[in-house]
């Protein structure tokens, strides 16, 4: 199955996203977590590159199209201050972790070392919170955000039996046909 951009527009069209054709706002790009301008935060490239990586070990193989879908999602999603300094600095400390244990960023290690860096910091078993430990951010602005996209997608949804997700017209028949 392949994702393409338009999925990604109606994906955040359903979240209650803007669509927007443009690029992400980089102003909080200098501002760290901590809110120290001395701590810099990845600019959005760099965590489109690094979501897009972590993106391919999350969502199932059959799976196509994935760079276009996650960098036109978080196009929108960056510009929203709060979140996207969520996201960044929870990218900013995967990255810590990928160059800490397994010796370089995210974007060059393996599938299967990615993989193995979620699971060292509990990213597939901890609950989400946005302002809770390092295992429960990554969960909540990593995993979350890249499942998020992924199901609210019409093609996304279809994965886990969701023929018309939340947000997408679907008419009446829709609702009438039983389970596939």
């Amino acid at each position: 199955m392949e994702l393409t951009r338009r999925d990604a527009v109606a994906a955040l069209t359903a979240v209650g996203g803007v669509a927007t054709a443009g690029v992400g706002l980089s102003r909080l790009q200098s501002e760290g977590p901590s809110g120290d301008p001395e701590e810099s935060l990845p600019p959005d490239q760099h965590v489109k590159e690094s979501m897009v990586a972590i993106a391919e070990v999350v969502y199932p193989t059959e799976v196509s199209g994935i760079e276009p879908f996650v960098e036109e999602f978080l196009d929108s999603r960056l510009e929203r201050e709060d979140h996207a300094r969520g996201v960044r600095a929870s990218v900013a400390e995967l990255e810590d972790r990928a160059e800490s244990w397994h010796g370089g960023p995210v974007t060059e290690l393996s599938r299967e070392t990615r993989e193995q860096l979620l699971r060292e910091v509990s990213a597939h078993t901890v609950d989400e919170h946005p302002t809770g430990t390092t295992a429960e951010r990554m969960r909540y602005y990593v995993v979350n955000e890249l499942l998020l996209a992924l199901y609210a997608s019409t093609k996304g949804g279809k994965l886990v039996g969701l023929e018309n997700p939340q947000g997408h017209p679907g008419g009446t028949e829709s609702y009438q046909q039983g389970p596939p």
